[in-house]
């Protein structure tokens, strides 16, 4: 048999596997948003019940459309601030009370009111689920907020969130006042290569997500929250983002915890850290 002969079968096997990959490329990136996105889904006549039980009152855009939830802050009449909360991927906005509850826990805490936005696809929400969706539907709350009083306004991005934080601190870099990132990292694909290091992610990924990016178009304070042991947000990722961060920061890592056992209690004392550091640099900006 000739060497020819001989290489035709190993052609053949080569050919096919690569046709194999190709294909598992093209389904990859064709069902990307619904390996990135976890959205939880109920009835808007069952979360104002929840937040009715909640404490939480509705947050609607100027069309009466139900956009997320407010914790008002504990004296109406010395309300000082304002904060927008942005969740991670999974669950939805009505599930993040404990950012309230740890904004508001802290000297002077009773000052804030905080908003907990809701993204488009998730809770009672209608509207399709992607990053540009996500920017769109924030930059119109923010819009609206910022008409509706001359409070100041901090923004809290956790994991996915810190992505859409980080845009709306750049695209609002006048009326930001502090930006509080929990769990963030460099750019999304970034942490799908940690993942998928079987696959060309940063080429198939066109949900992006670049923090870098957009923290080089803010300027205020930055205060980031990372877990040590983060298994879905390497922590390294987080960490290189803060330093390349060139305004006023500030760090807090949580040794030996992962991305879901992260200490965000309101008893934890990087609470108070994080908002003292945040009204002292906007203050000082």
């Amino acid at each position: 048999m000739s060497l020819h002969r001989k290489r035709r079968p190993v052609l053949i096997i080569l050919r096919v596997a690569l046709l194999v990959y190709l294909g598992f490329l093209l389904l990859m990136a064709g069902c990307q948003r619904s390996l990135i996105y976890y959205p939880s889904r109920a009835t808007e006549a069952e979360l104002l019940r929840e937040a009715a039980d909640l404490g939480l009152k509705e947050w609607r855009d100027g069309d009466g459309r139900l956009i997320g939830w407010k914790e008002e802050a504990r004296s109406l009449q010395a309300v000082g601030q304002r904060a927008v909360v942005f969740h991670g991927n999974a669950g939805m906005a009505i599930d993040r009370g404990y950012y309230a509850s740890g904004l508001q826990s802290v000297d002077g805490g009773g000052e804030w009111e905080v908003y907990l936005f809701e993204y488009p696809g998730y809770g009672a929400r209608q509207g399709p689920v992607s990053e540009k969706a996500f920017y769109r539907a924030a930059r119109a709350a923010l819009d609206q907020l910022l008409m509706e009083g001359d409070l100041p306004v901090f923004l809290v991005g956790e994991s996915l969130g810190s992505g859409v934080a980080a845009q709306m601190a750049a695209d609002f870099a006048e009326d930001v006042q502090g930006l509080l990132l929990v769990t963030p990292f460099t750019t999304l694909p970034d942490v799908g290569a940690r993942h998928f290091p079987f696959l060309p992610v940063r080429w198939l990924l066109w949900e992006r997500y670049n923090n870098v990016a957009a923290l080089a178009n803010y300027r205020g304070p930055l205060a980031v929250v990372l877990a040590e042991e983060d298994e879905v947000v390497p922590a390294d990722l987080g960490k290189r983002l803060y330093d390349l961060y060139q305004g006023p920061k500030m760090l807090w890592i949580q040794k030996g915890l992962n991305h879901n056992s992260l200490d965000l209690s309101s008893h934890h004392p990087w609470w108070g850290e994080a908002v003292e550091f945040l009204q002292r640099g906007s203050e000082l900006d």
